[in-house]
């Protein structure tokens, strides 16, 4: 029986993804006099890609990214101005308002009767720790755990330091590579919370999952209805 709840945040419990999608138009708007789109995008993401072990997730990281692909992308014609542009984007994402999904604010603190939550995300510890303060929903998890990663052994470390069995733990998240399969690779369970907007580093195939300790929902709202069957 499910007895504790781990939540992912970024897209599960609050608006993220479309922040970045806006970056990325106003990014591919601004390098347009030197690539089409297409070759903007494939030139951010493997600047970014490249500089993940060093700067982690985050707007941060993808702010200082966008700086240097934009250097690469214009052979270093980029005027000033324009990367100011570019930094005023990432102040703008950092100083956003935090925007909960639907349900989601009546929803968390119903499910305290009757489970033990768990907020466990990943990014800049600074502006997640805002979030998770701006959201309003802090008073209601257990414990709040932001990684660097999240992949099977960092998901045994912090399941191991909460002291959760396994066996009665559930994962809720709208990633699957990063929320659902490392915890069903150590025998837990899993609900897949999809997002209408994925990073494309977050996709992965899909892969097979005992029925018994997976669910797909379309929102948070169906969340409460499967947990008694996992």
């Amino acid at each position: 029986m499910i007895r504790i709840i781990g939540f992912d945040a970024d897209d599960t419990l609050w608006r993220n993804e479309e922040l970045f999608e806006l970056a990325h138009e106003r990014f591919r708007a601004l390098l347009a006099r030197y690539h089409p789109p297409a070759e903007v995008d494939r030139v951010l993401y493997a600047t970014e890609m490249r500089n993940l072990p060093l700067y982690g997730y985050g707007v941060k990281g993808f702010n200082l990214s966008c700086v240097e692909a934009a250097i690469a992308l214009s052979e270093g014609r980029i005027a000033a101005r324009e990367l100011e542009e570019i930094l005023a984007t990432g102040r703008e994402m950092l100083a956003h308002p935090v925007e909960l999904l639907p349900g989601v604010a009546s929803m968390v603190p119903a499910l305290t009767r009757d489970y033990r939550l768990l907020l466990i995300t990943k990014g800049d510890l600074h502006h997640q720790e805002r979030k998770v303060a701006a959201s309003g929903l802090a008073g209601h998890f257990q414990g709040i755990e932001i990684l660097s990663e999240k992949d099977v052994p960092t998901y045994e470390r912090v399941l191991r330091r909460h002291g959760v069995s396994l066996d009665e733990f559930v994962m809720v998240g709208n990633s699957l590579k990063s929320d659902i399969l490392p915890v069903l690779a150590l025998g837990g369970a899993g609900v897949h919370v999809p997002y209408h907007l994925t990073w494309q580093h977050e996709h992965v195939e899909e892969a097979p999952a005992p029925p018994a300790r997976f669910r797909r929902i379309g929102s948070l709202a169906e969340l409460p209805a499967v947990l008694p069957h996992l």
